[in-house]
């Protein structure tokens, strides 16, 4: 029967079975291994979070383009479009990313108002 190891964000590795493992999945990339505890390692999993803003962000910035662009050619004000993209532009920044101290926090840190519906739920 083979073994399977578990590889913590610094290529440590222990025997899968051995193991005591966080329940959520979402930020393995900052798993970290102490003998044969693995726990999330804060900096890690916030900069997959807002890694994970990026990603989001992209598509909802260039709609927010073709908006600005639309009302630029008919006269339309752009005053709300414009704090929208600033909004999304901000929101990797967030106050309650930096504050976070555990993945719940960090979690509930996703700012639907700006983003949409949050990966994490």
């Amino acid at each position: 029967m083979a073994t399977t190891y578990i590889v913590d964000k610094d290529g440590n590795q222990i025997d899968a079975s051995t193991a005591t493992v966080p329940s959520d999945r979402h930020f393995r990339g900052a798993w970290s291994l102490s003998g044969s505890v693995i726990s999330e390692d804060m900096t890690a999993a916030k900069a997959i979070f807002q890694d994970k803003i990026r990603e989001v962000r992209a598509p909802l910035l260039a709609d927010k383009d073709v908006e600005l662009m639309k009302a630029l050619e008919t006269g339309a004000s752009t005053t709300a479009i414009a704090a929208a993209k600033d909004a999304l532009r901000d929101a990797p920044a967030g106050s309650a990313i930096s504050s976070a101290s555990t993945i719940a926090e960090l979690k509930a840190a996703w700012d639907t108002s700006v983003l949409g519906d949050s990966p994490y739920a």
